[in-house]
């Protein structure tokens, strides 16, 4: 099972995230430490509201990027998303000039935008020569293994918002998302030290839309993120994965909000998030 490291404030705590694989889409990963119970994010929701989700989405394969745009701006909800410069279904890079309209409608639109490293980055080991082994899925060294600096980590993560204001003409939120969720206390402390917090998921937020479909139809998913998820949480999909046969987004996404909705929950970005609204100032 693939497990993933979330940070909670400034206090790291391993989550499980329930993946028995990643998809071809985002590589294989390295082990992750022992996983440690954290409970859900205290809920900043309005009187109204009986609790609120944190949804966010990852860049993919970006097959489902315009019908999660639809999807959200339907339901009248707010994500952050958190982007990497991955091969698109289209031919092209999901940062490319090709996708600038696309993500300034989502700017106009007030959803929020993190990091998630330049060439999805994966987190290896932390060296003892105080570097950092990293295997870059995408870019000139894709698929090999390479050490990085703590410098070097933070460019990596800084060039997603060096990117995002040339498309935008906007920022990033001072948030990342490490590729698989995997993370050690290096590249924490490099992602801090250059204005970016991680941000990973609650275990009931783990969409599953990266395990094959015929182990885990949409069906099953759909109901079991509606049972779980509880105020506070926050909630991971993908923009299009590329292995996964019957695509997640489609049958579910419009379905899980609606759910969430009529059980009276409402949704943020991560800037409302108690573990990161603190973050006032951008990198």
């Amino acid at each position: 099972m693939m497990q993933c490291l979330i940070s909670a404030g400034r206090v790291p705590a391993t989550l499980l995230c329930a993946s028995a694989m990643l998809s071809p889409a985002h590589g294989a990963a390295a082990a992750a430490p022992a996983t440690v119970p954290i409970a859900p994010a205290a809920s900043s929701a309005p009187a109204a509201c009986k609790g609120t989700i944190y949804m966010t989405f990852d860049t993919g394969s970006q097959s489902q990027a315009q019908l999660i745009a639809d999807v959200l701006n339907k339901r009248h909800v707010k994500a952050t998303f958190f982007l990497a410069n991955e091969k698109t279904t289209r031919g092209d890079y999901s940062l490319d000039p090709s996708w600038a309209p696309y993500w300034k409608a989502r700017v106009a639109e007030g959803h929020a935008f993190g990091t998630h490293t330049f060439d999805h980055v994966y987190w290896k080991k932390d060296l003892a020569n105080g570097l950092i082994q990293v295997k870059p899925q995408f870019g000139k060294d894709g698929g090999k293994l390479a050490s990085f600096t703590d410098q070097q980590f933070c460019e990596e993560l800084r060039r997603v918002d060096t990117r995002f204001q040339e498309l935008t003409g906007h920022k990033l939120d001072p948030f990342w998302r490490a590729p698989g969720g995997y993370t050690s206390p290096r590249t924490l402390a490099a992602g801090s030290a250059c204005g970016y917090q991680h941000a990973g998921w609650a275990p009931a937020g783990y969409s599953g839309d990266e395990l094959p479909s015929d182990k885990y139809p949409n069906a099953m998913l759909l109901k079991k993120a509606l049972a779980n998820l509880r105020s506070g949480d926050i909630f991971i999909a993908h923009m299009g994965i590329w292995s996964r046969k019957e695509a997640w987004a489609p049958a579910n996404l419009d379905a899980l909000i609606s759910g969430l909705q009529d059980k009276g929950f409402c949704f943020a970005t991560l800037r409302a998030h108690p573990a990161y609204a603190q973050k006032k100032g951008q990198p």
